[in-house]
């Protein structure tokens, strides 16, 4: 009972499940927020475009702490079935150690854009519901959109690769940019 209380203060719910042996291993369900940091020139309303934008991120296993070499992503418009008809998720990935079975879902309600307002802060971009993968490292590739601060103007498809990126207003007659680009993983 100590157990159960302990879990449900600190906000994860636990499912488990059997192994050889008769034993019970625990999957742990926890939200893991993306939050990024960077300084905007000219610039507002900085956010992730599409259902096809790809979150390239590097995965730790939860069992055994194995993390992906290579970059991996996850998109909004994938859906892959859970074991057991316990729904779906972004992506379902048997770990290469330990052969463990995770999952990691995009929370689509919680995608925010990062604005002027929120200019060198760290703020919070998306969550991510994760059952035994947890991301350590994330890598902002192309895809992202902004608006001009004074014109409005839409600036689609900006790659944040290099964690800087500039361009020109022609509306309001000056550069715009989005520079230092950082970020971290909190859990929720």
């Amino acid at each position: 009972i100590m157990g159960a209380r302990s879990r449900r203060e600190s906000g994860r719910q636990s499912y488990s499940r059997r192994v050889p042996g008769g034993a019970r291993r625990g999957l742990c369900l926890q939200k893991i927020a993306l939050q990024l940091k960077a300084t905007l020139e000219n610039i507002t309303n900085l956010r992730p475009l599409g259902e096809d934008f790809r979150w390239y991120l590097k995965m730790k296993c939860g069992n055994c702490g194995e993390i992906s070499e290579k970059w991996q992503y996850i998109r909004l418009m994938d859906s892959v079935a859970l074991k057991g008809g316990r729904g779906s998720a972004s992506m379902v990935q048997k770990c290469k150690l330990c052969a463990r079975e995770n999952s990691i879902e995009i929370l689509s309600s919680t995608i925010k854009p990062y604005n002027a307002e929120d200019n060198e802060k760290f703020k919070t971009i998306v969550e991510f519901e994760c059952r035994g993968l947890e991301p350590v490292d994330f890598q902002p590739q192309a895809g992202f959109a902004a608006e001009g601060v004074e014109s409005g103007t839409v600036f689609s498809d900006i790659n944040l690769q290099e964690k800087d990126w500039t361009d020109y207003d022609e509306k309001a007659q000056e550069s715009v940019g989005i520079f230092e680009v950082t970020h971290q993983f909190v859990k929720c």
